[in-house]
């Protein structure tokens, strides 16, 4: 992590989608990494409407049953969400104090379509996150084509939420159109999949296999400088975990992105 850390300027936790995140190991990352380094933290399955295994789960909300058995947030209740959310913003709590939290990413899954039901859940996670910078990431094309493309960005900047740009394949029906808006002042994201043909469907070593090339990387210099226009902070991420594809991805990014100052 320190070595990380004198490397790049943020990174995001994977972890914290399967298990709550302790606020121990948070303690431990504050002290290993230096002022104005940042932790983007992904949200835990059930807050994000997938379903998590009941032994991830705190002991005061495991319902009968084996740990292997899977639940969702409805399983356990309005109540129960919102404990999970406090076990979660409790265990990232010492990121905040010592300031290294960059934002908490809410990636919905691909059956989050547009709706109403939707919306009332967005604006459920801006209640529940009590302030804490939010970063939403769709996977349902419908939130960013047609007659959306202008509504959804309208919705993130109503609760104060960033919304995530995406690099994905093209032309596939899960394909995400490559949308960069700043919807909120404090911070924009952009994460990078990958370009993989299996992206929604294969493995997930064959939907995040993927090497970024300089031609792939150049056309998003211009959407990146016009988030920086609106946002004080943008974390560029790369998610094509092969290997070393996300570092070199990320390496090659920063030297494009110095090369263009």
């Amino acid at each position: 992590m320190r070595y990380y850390a004198s490397v790049f300027p943020v990174v995001e936790v994977d972890a914290s989608f399967y298990a709550l995140p302790g606020a121990e190991r948070s303690r431990a990352w504050v002290e290993r990494t230096p002022k104005g380094f940042v932790f983007d933290v992904k949200a835990f399955a059930l807050m994000t409407g997938h379903r998590a295994q009941v032994g991830r789960l705190p002991p005061e909300l495991r319902p009968s049953g084996p740990p292997t058995r899977s639940v969702g947030v409805r399983d356990l209740g309005p109540d129960g969400e919102r404990m999970v959310w406090r076990a979660f913003l409790d265990g990232i709590a010492p990121l905040r104090d010592g300031d290294r939290l960059g934002s908490v990413l809410l990636q919905f899954p691909p059956s989050f379509a547009p709706g109403p039901g939707a919306r009332a859940r967005i604006a459920r996670c801006a209640e529940l996150a009590e302030g804490v910078p939010l970063a939403v990431e769709f996977r349902h094309p419908a939130w960013l084509t047609g007659g959306r493309r202008a509504g959804t960005p309208a919705l993130l900047r109503e609760h104060g939420m960033a919304l995530v740009a995406v690099d994905t394949a093209q032309n596939l029906p899960t394909s995400m159109p490559p949308v960069a808006e700043a919807t909120c002042e404090g911070l924009a994201v952009v994460r990078f999949h990958g370009r993989s043909p299996h992206w929604g469907t294969g493995s997930k070593e064959d939907r995040f296999r993927h090497h970024y090339t300089r031609e792939d990387l150049l056309p998003w210099l211009p959407r990146v400088r016009r988030l920086a226009e609106g946002a004080d902070s943008v974390h560029v991420l790369f998610n094509n975990c092969c290997g070393d594809a996300s570092v070199t991805a990320a390496r090659l990014m920063s030297e494009l992105l110095e090369a263009a100052d």
